[in-house]
């Protein structure tokens, strides 16, 4: 499920002291003073080298080892995924839920619906060990989470029954898609993964998230106006402006701006509150609103269609191979018919995780152009870098760059405090020299 790209932004405004200039002396002529000092000049690799150096020792074993052991958890979700997509198939397990669907109802949409609530929840119980590994020890082991497993259970199960829904809809779509055009559904698939994808944009901030996290306005104060006074500036549609408390699941930091057609919203976390200072908090705002000003949402939904699309295409071109080794001799009766997601599912695993380095590299350029908007609306690159320096927390500094190309779908540590170093070396470069007085 794509993730949320979320934007918020901060004026950060320069004021200067008025000189009051002196009388000139008409006897004789003045002095022309001495103009000022220059800035003194920045180098932004030992800038950038000096935040580096703040993380040594456990804490940056620690840093590198969350990130590397998330490279690892890609390979074993798929493995996983796989070995549920067989046990499902050569046991006849998916088989009999379509039967078990066909006996119910005599329609082709009943038959899928049926099948698919079935089938979602049943999968992600048989994922659970995996799962709950992945986002509740490994992220207490890391001292990430908040959550008790009581509570990680019951986000659990919230989310089980969203994407339930999500997935019944989509499944849906799909397979009338399979029916009535054999030839071309992997197409109109990738067309209709792209609406899917804006329907979410536009309702996971009204209807979505707040099944996980309170909302509430942020208090009048100069936080709340500098970011109201940004979203007016770079016209975000918004009049307010909205904190919730991710510090009962979290230590991560995070804020976003999302929605569509009148469903905007401006949102920041708790954690970035108590934790950050104000030049972070206008840093990380500036980011996140270039998010929504450079549009990413709409050009990541056509990305990830067409993304979508040559998996579904991969699938196409795949099945019948596939079908004869791992379905057709355990019930599966072809693409279309619902036994067969399984293997869909499996085919469509195995592409993405083909196209990691792709995808990855998609939200990498996003998150690459919103680092420069924000550096540009914000004009806070030393809170810019203070911000990214904390995420050092679960996500390495320094990768090498085959390891960041691959993994990486936000650019380095190092990239990013790098690009605001080198922002303010050039901004203190072209600053204006005194002009001096006249007589």
């Amino acid at each position: 499920m794509l993730k949320h790209l979320a934007t918020l932004l901060l004026l950060f405004t320069l004021g200067t002291s008025p000189l009051q200039a002196a009388e000139p002396d008409t006897a004789t002529p003045s002095v022309t003073p001495a103009a000022q000092a220059a800035p003194p000049v920045l180098d932004p690799k030992v800038a950038t080298q000096a935040f580096m150096d703040r993380l040594q020792g456990e804490a940056r074993a620690k840093s590198d080892s969350y990130a590397e052991g998330g490279y690892w958890l890609l390979l074993w979700n798929l493995l996983y995924g796989l070995l549920v997509a067989w046990l499902l198939l050569s046991r006849q397990i998916s088989a009999h839920i379509r039967d078990f669907a066909e006996r119910r109802s005599q329609g082709k949409h009943r038959q899928v619906l049926i099948y698919a609530l079935i089938y979602t929840p049943l999968t992600t119980l048989l994922m659970l060990p995996l799962s709950l590994y992945e986002g509740y020890f490994r992220e207490h082991q890391y001292g990430l989470s908040n959550l008790s497993l009581a509570g990680w259970l019951g986000e659990f199960g919230i989310a089980l029954l969203v994407n339930t829904l999500l997935m019944s809809v989509a499944l849906l779509g799909l397979y009338a898609l399979l029916r009535r055009q054999p030839r071309s559904w992997w197409a109109w698939g990738g067309v209709g993964g792209a609406g899917l994808i804006a329907l979410l944009i536009m309702i996971a901030p009204v209807f979505i998230s707040p099944l996980f996290n309170t909302y509430k306005p942020l208090p009048q104060g100069q936080i709340r106006d500098e970011i109201l006074s940004m979203a007016r500036a770079n016209g975000i549609p918004v009049d307010n402006v909205y904190y919730f408390d991710a510090s009962k699941q979290t230590k991560r930091v995070s804020a976003n701006v999302s929605g569509l057609f009148g469903t905007t919203r401006i949102a920041l976390n708790d954690n970035l509150l108590q934790r950050t200072s104000l030049p972070e908090i206008r840093a990380v705002m500036a980011h996140e609103m270039g998010h929504y000003v450079l549009n990413h949402s709409f050009k990541l939904a056509l990305y990830m269609s067409l993304l979508l699309m040559g998996g579904l295409l991969f699938i196409k071109l795949s099945w019948d191979w596939a079908a004869e080794r791992f379905a057709n001799r355990h019930g599966v009766r072809g693409i279309s018919d619902p036994a067969g997601l399984p293997l869909l599912v499996a085919l469509l695993s195995v592409y993405l995780f083909m196209a990691t380095p792709v995808f990855s590299t998609i939200i990498r350029s996003a998150e690459t152009e919103a680092d420069l908007f924000g550096l540009n609306a914000s004009r806070e690159p030393d809170g810019f870098a203070e911000a990214i320096f904390k995420l050092a927390e679960y996500r390495k500094l320094q990768p090498g760059p085959v390891e960041e190309f691959i993994f990486f779908d936000h650019p380095s540590g190092y990239q990013r405090i790098y690009a605001a170093m080198r922002w303010k070396a050039e901004q203190r470069a072209t600053a204006p020299a005194a002009t001096p007085s006249q007589p």
